[in-house]
């Protein structure tokens, strides 16, 4: 237990090491990405976390989401990701909250604690559009995942503010909803520039939450998962300027 971040600390130094230590870091969704941006988070020594899902593990998840496997269908991925990042770090101060965050939710969410960074890994609009207006009125920094669906070129990926995404249809979606808020830059996204292909979209109905299915590939969302978590590392770091711009 006394080395297990031996590696970590010869990159960084023990003053950086003891400022991730200290940070409280928010995880939003633990799907494809947010499952994997929440274990790169943690194994990076970051010393509390909050992480928030309220979905189950079904047998479509298998092919990309880190806690699906044939032994865990049918439970929490919140319960799964709070033993696995446990079982990397026991020391870890962990907050789990199997809630479907919208509307008030979110309010009471980010007033619950005083959050170095959110991480936003939903992948339904509206919620979407709520956490980050609220969490940027709040001036936390963020760190918001778009679609990762219907591509597979990972040296496609971005990450870059808002303002400067392209080539992503959820993207362009939040930019108009966000607009219309009055917010057209401020914060980093992690996006990828390639066309998606669209016979990999199907509509669906009676599903909750959902209006499409979108094919993925097992190493997409893994990787804007890590990516995510770069931001947050090298934020709390100081390694890159993340603020919301008037």
């Amino acid at each position: 237990m006394s080395n297990w971040n031996e590696r970590t600390l010869l990159l960084i130094g023990e003053e950086n090491y003891k400022k991730l230590e200290k940070a409280h870091v928010l995880v939003v969704g633990l799907g494809g990405v947010g499952a994997y941006a929440a274990e790169m988070i943690c194994r990076a020594g970051v010393g509390e976390m909050t992480i928030v899902d309220a979905d189950v593990i079904s047998p479509s998840n298998r092919n990309r989401q880190l806690p699906a496997l044939e032994s865990t269908h049918g439970l929490l991925k919140s319960d799964v990701m709070q033993s696995r990042l446990l079982d990397i770090n026991p020391k870890i101060k962990l907050n789990v909250i199997a809630k479907y965050i919208k509307d008030e939710e979110t309010d009471i969410l980010l007033d619950s604690a005083k959050f170095d960074f959110v991480v936003d890994c939903i992948d339904t609009l509206a919620p979407k559009v709520n956490l980050i207006k609220k969490t940027l009125d709040r001036k936390i920094p963020l760190v918001s995942s778009m679609g990762a669906g219907a591509k597979t070129d990972p040296t496609k990926i971005e990450i870059k503010d808002i303002s400067k995404s392209h080539h992503c249809p959820l993207a362009h979606m939040l930019r108009k909803r966000l607009g219309k808020l009055g917010i057209k830059k401020g914060f980093q996204v992690v996006f990828s520039s390639e066309l998606a292909r669209p016979e990999a979209v199907i509509l669906v109905e009676n599903e909750q939450n959902k209006k499409s299915t979108v094919g993925t590939i097992s190493y997409m969302p893994p990787l804007f998962g890590c990516h995510c978590a770069s931001v947050v590392i090298r934020g709390l770091l100081g390694e890159i300027e993340i603020r919301k711009e008037d």
